[in-house]
C-alpha cells in the first residue's frame, strides 16, 4: 500500500474534514476518522472559515526561480554537446567545475559546481567515469592473446593434478 499523498488526495481530505465538522462532529473525531493531527484539522477550520473553498487548495511548493533561461539551457547543451577541447579546456573531460567556469564566461551566471550536477542531469547528462588505459595499449596483441595463450593457460591449468590452497581449513582442501 503507498504511503505518497497526491494533491488531489489532500484535497478531497480537507474537504471531507470541513464537511464533517459542518455536521458536527468534534474536531478530535474529523482528526481519528481521517488519520491526520488535530492541528492539522484545526489549520483547515480556520483556513476554510477565513479563505472558504479555496483556502483548502494546497500552496504550490516554489523553489528559487532559474538562474539560467529556456534559450541559455539550449545554448549550454550545445557547448556540452561541442567538448570541452572546443571551449578551450586542454583535455577531452566535462567535470562540474569546468561546467561551471564555461557559465560564468558565456552567461555571466554563477554556480555552484554542485548544484550543476542536477542542471546536467535535467538536460539528459549523467555522470561517466572515463576507463583509465594506457597510451601504449596494444588492441590487437590483446585480442590474440584472449584467443590463443589464454584458452591454453586455462586448459593446462585444469588438467594438473596438483591444486594449491593457502588455506588450513579442510573445508578448502583440494578434493581432485
Amino acid at each position: 500500500m503507498s504511503t505518497t499523498t497526491t494533491s488531489a488526495d489532500k484535497i478531497v481530505r480537507r474537504r471531507v474534514a470541513v464537511e464533517f465538522l459542518g455536521k458536527g462532529m468534534t474536531m478530535a473525531d474529523v482528526a481519528l476518522v481521517l488519520g491526520v493531527s488535530l492541528s492539522s484539522v484545526k489549520r483547515w477550520k480556520k483556513a476554510h472559515r477565513q479563505g472558504g473553498d479555496e483556502a483548502l487548495l494546497p500552496k504550490p511548493q516554489l523553489g528559487p526561480e532559474s538562474k539560467l533561461d529556456a534559450s541559455q539551457r539550449e545554448r549550454l547543451q550545445e557547448l556540452l554537446l561541442a567538448g570541452p577541447l572546443a571551449a578551450g579546456f586542454s583535455t577531452e573531460l566535462w567535470t562540474c567545475r569546468r561546467v561551471a567556469e564555461v557559465v560564468r564566461r558565456e552567461f555571466g551566471v554563477d554556480y555552484h559546481p554542485d548544484h550543476l550536477g542536477r542542471i546536467l542531469h535535467d538536460l539528459g547528462f549523467s555522470p561517466q567515469k572515463p576507463q583509465r588505459r594506457a597510451s601504449e595499449r596494444n588492441e590487437a596483441a590483446i585480442a590474440r592473446w584472449r584467443s590463443h595463450d589464454w584458452p591454453r593457460i586455462k586448459k593446462s591449468a585444469v588438467a594438473g593434478t596438483r591444486c594449491s590452497s593457502f588455506s588450513m581449513n579442510p573445508a578448502f582442501a583440494c578434493s581432485r
